[in-house]
């Protein structure tokens, strides 16, 4: 979803090849948990897993891409924007059961290693790669322009690393009959996904507690309003994130009315803000005097 007013307009375009990797992903999916029941692999369940969690991060990212063409209301006056972090805290709570029942699954597995079909495990896991190469060329072109199918497109490039691993597993097996790889790689791959989904709820809590969006520096920005020509003081500071992107601040201004109007310091610091902080959605109070009682370190 794009930042300021024009909200997620410019990712319409990339939503055919969200739809398209996600039919894909879906339908493997089901093949896949089919192929790691009969084949007895968990590594292959593993990363039939991580491909749910990837089911879930395209419709997250076409959920959001949809709802970004709703425009505010009077009981949502920023619109939808929130749908994305809820959503992902949802899909990371999901991973994470998943991949802590995996875990414990394996623990089992490194005792009495069980029988696994790796010939099967090998096909499936051919073609779980074939599609998430296929799904990352979709995605690869929006990625560029738009975080939230960034997200998807990272998604997917994380399970092709799973499935590789799979493969690998499969390969060894097969030629040595080393049946404890599978628990091995499925436990490696748990223990990689966890803390990717660590940072995506830590991500998404972030903005639900209205937090200070990824990558904005609060002591710049603040120095850079307060050394702004025309401006003596700078108070009731804050900023937040509406979406993975959509910053928002808002900040009282008291300025020196001989130097400039305050609309023109107003329009002057909102420029300077979009310019140097890619803030569009800027709501500044200028002030002739400070406002009655206030924090100014706020």
């Amino acid at each position: 979803m794009s930042a300021g007013h024009d909200h997620g307009g410019g990712e319409i375009k990339h939503e055919k090849p969200l739809w398209i990797a996600l039919g894909l992903t879906s339908v493997f999916l089901v093949a896949e948990v089919i192929g790691g029941l009969i084949t007895n692999s968990l590594a292959l369940l593993s990363d039939a897993a991580h491909m749910g969690t990837d089911v879930l991060a395209l419709a997250i990212s076409l959920f959001a891409v949809r709802l970004s063409r709703r425009p505010a209301d009077a009981k949502r006056t920023y619109g939808y924007a929130r749908m994305e972090a809820i959503g992902a805290m949802i899909n990371g709570g999901l991973l994470f059961v998943v991949a802590g029942y995996i875990l414990w699954e394996a623990v089992g597995r490194f005792s009495q290693p069980p029988e696994v079909a790796s010939t099967g495990m090998l096909v499936v896991a051919t073609l779980g790669l074939v599609v998430n190469l296929i799904s990352m060329r979709l995605l690869k072109a929006g990625s560029g322009e738009s975080l939230n199918v960034k997200g998807a497109y990272l998604e997917v490039w994380a399970d092709m690393l799973g499935s590789i691993g799979v493969i690998a597993g499969a390969i060894l097996i097969k030629l040595t009959g080393w049946t404890i790889a599978d628990p091995i790689i499925a436990v490696l791959i748990g223990l990689w996904v966890l803390p990717r989904t660590w940072v995506l709820m830590r991500q998404a809590g972030n903005i639900l507690m209205q937090g200070v969006p990824d990558g904005l520096d609060m002591d710049a920005v603040r120095k850079a309003l307060s050394e702004f020509p025309g401006v003596t003081e700078v108070h009731d500071l804050h900023a937040w994130a509406l979406g993975s992107k959509e910053a928002v601040l808002t900040a009282h201004v008291v300025g020196d009315e001989t130097k400039a109007s305050a609309e023109q310091l107003r329009l002057a610091l909102s420029a300077m803000l979009e310019e140097q902080f890619a803030i569009e959605h800027a709501t500044l109070q200028v002030e002739a005097v400070p406002c009655g009682d206030h924090d100014v370190h706020a």
